[in-house]
């Protein structure tokens, strides 16, 4: 919004990407299932944000 070190986002994003990955695998593990569903979800959203950012047509401006 401020343009301020816009290459944060997409590395943050894709760090958020990382850690999802290690959560769901987590708690595949532990046999925990219902947890799963929320870290689908904030993967799915990190993973939005970083293909926005970083794809073919990103949406930086």
């Amino acid at each position: 919004m401020l343009g301020i070190a816009p290459v944060l986002v997409p590395l943050a994003a894709v760090g958020l990407v990382l850690l999802m990955i290690g959560a769901i695998v987590t708690h595949l593990r532990r046999h925990e299932a219902k947890p799963i569903l929320a870290n689908v979800a904030y993967l799915a959203l990190a993973v939005f944000v970083a293909w926005g950012r970083f794809g073919p047509h990103s949406f930086t401006g």
